[in-house]
């Protein structure tokens, strides 16, 4: 409260005060007139946003299935949220139709060709009409129906009369090899490598191949027996996981990826080294490029197709070729939810730069080396345009940033003949372990882990080269028990890989 002055000095004083107090009140006044401009300025913005939100709104409405990111897996989209599931509504156009399966009218049927021999005869005649019982039938005739089917199977027991005796220039005990069967096992190979093939190359759940040797063969193994007796026999089958671990070595093409992987509950990751003719699994705790380094070593002598995952960086490589096809997904991506100008004319021109260099590469042939080159060049010219501007848009910056830091591993596929553009090739030898962790969980040990990536690296380099898994590696074990030594496996064309 102000007193009332008795003097002019007094006065002078309220005076000043009150021109104090009139300045700090314009100020604040300054200061609220700034804050309600931003306020405006923001709600103008929003109003933007939402007029835009609307837009796209409006764009979608009526549609079942909402905006989704891009990689989202197909097994996480409920069916009815799926195009051609036959749910439209009222004034949605109709899906086309279907195409009728099988082959076209006046095209030859496919069917089983008819068996090259017969192993019995049935004959089944015909006394009376079966439909109303009478006997008068004319025209009689016969025809010949040929089926396949498989027996009932039944357990062949062997009883290994195994002959001993000492030796006195080795001065030890000695007896006669068995090939058929592991030292110590009542289990043959064969059925220890159907149930391994069952188990590791198709995915089929421990207590299910159990369930089927119980069923089908007639057999009485134990879950536990079974596993013991599969970790075994991939210590005897490791020379043939080193063979294929030295191919991926002195691969000149190497394609890798890794996914999740549960051990005893905890998360690992599972490791995919593929090439043509060579798949490589590794089950590690860590997703490290220390993983990458113990299997490659700390210089690749090959081309490394991977993505852009940062681990692969550390890996020093004769040439790299980052995926073409996660940069085009991850645009894809973006666009879903930032509609900004910049992004806008950035993802456009960076998608159309994608496409072309993909286009060159796949019709290369038609082009003669000067034309080549000149397009090789533009395509590079235009790639320093894009990453080499001041921008604005986060995700611009972020992807602008990115294809200039591997800017030299974006085009190797245009340098060298048989290299992707993509990692397709790695996601693809990746996904039969993606489907068994779906099947049965993971591991519950780390040796588990271990034995299922060497035997699931056998069973899928089989595979890969056409070579029938169960009579090949009959012969390994039956060598290794015999001789001591496992055959090598033909390697040459995965080296030409």
């Amino acid at each position: 409260m102000i007193v009332a002055p008795t003097n002019f000095e007094e006065a002078l004083a309220v005076i000043q005060v009150l021109l104090a107090k009139v300045a700090e009140l314009e100020k604040r006044v300054a200061e609220a007139e700034t804050r309600t401009e931003a306020a405006e300025a923001r709600v103008a913005e929003l109003e933007k946003e939402n007029a835009e939100l609307r837009r796209r709104l409006a764009k979608y409405e009526g549609k079942k299935a909402p905006l989704r990111d891009p990689s989202t897996p197909s097994g996480a989209i409920p069916p009815y949220e799926k195009p051609g599931s036959g749910n439209t509504k009222k004034g949605q156009k109709r899906k086309k139709k279907r195409k009728k399966p099988g082959r076209k009218k006046g095209h030859e049927g496919a069917r089983r060709p008819t068996p090259d021999h017969v192993d019995r005869h049935e004959h089944h005649p015909l006394d009376c009409c079966p439909d109303c019982g009478g006997a008068d039938l004319k025209n009689r005739s016969n025809r010949t129906r040929y089926s396949e089917d498989i027996p009932p199977v039944t357990p062949i027991v062997t009883a290994h009369s195994v002959e001993g005796g000492y030796c006195p220039t080795c001065d030890k005990w000695v007896e006669a090899k068995v090939g058929e069967v592991m030292p110590r096992c009542t289990l043959g190979n064969r059925v220890l490598l159907i149930t391994a093939w069952m188990h590791f190359a198709l995915g089929v759940a421990v207590h299910k191949v159990v369930s089927w040797l119980s069923s089908m063969c007639q057999m009485t193994v134990s879950a536990g027996g079974l596993t013991r007796a599969w970790a075994r026999m991939a210590a005897y089958l490791t020379p043939l996981h080193e063979q294929i671990w030295n191919d991926i070595l002195h691969a000149r093409v190497l394609h890798v990826d890794e996914t999740s992987w549960r051990v005893a509950g905890d998360t690992f990751w599972l490791w995919c080294f593929a090439t043509k003719n060579s798949v490589f699994y590794v089950i590690d705790p860590t997703r490290g490029s220390k993983v990458v380094e113990e299997i490659l070593g700390d210089i690749f002598g090959g081309i490394l197709v991977t993505d852009f995952y940062a681990a692969y960086n550390q890996i020093s490589a004769w040439a790299k070729q980052k995926c073409i096809v996660h940069l085009l997904r991850e645009l894809k991506k973006v666009s879903i939810s930032n509609t900004s100008p910049e992004w806008l004319v950035f993802s456009k021109k960076l998608k159309r730069l994608l496409q072309d260099a993909l286009r060159l590469g796949r019709d290369r042939e038609n082009y003669d080396d000067e034309t080549f080159d000149r397009r090789w060049k533009r395509i590079h010219d235009r790639l320093y345009a894009l990453y080499d501007t001041q921008y604005d848009d986060p995700d611009t910056q972020r992807l602008a940033k990115r294809i200039k830091k591997y800017r030299f591993e974006l085009f190797t596929f245009l340098e060298f003949d048989g290299v992707d553009a993509d990692n397709n090739h790695g996601e693809r030898e990746i996904r039969p372990a993606v489907q068994m962790r779906k099947a049965y969980g993971g591991n519950r040990s780390e040796k588990g882990a271990e034995v299922q990536a060497i035997l699931m690296t056998i069973f899928r380099t089989l595979h890969k080269r056409g070579i029938d898994p169960i009579a090949f590696l009959a012969r390994c074990l039956k060598n290794k028990f015999e001789h001591g030594e496992v055959p090598s496996l033909d390697n040459s064309c995965d080296k030409a890989a």
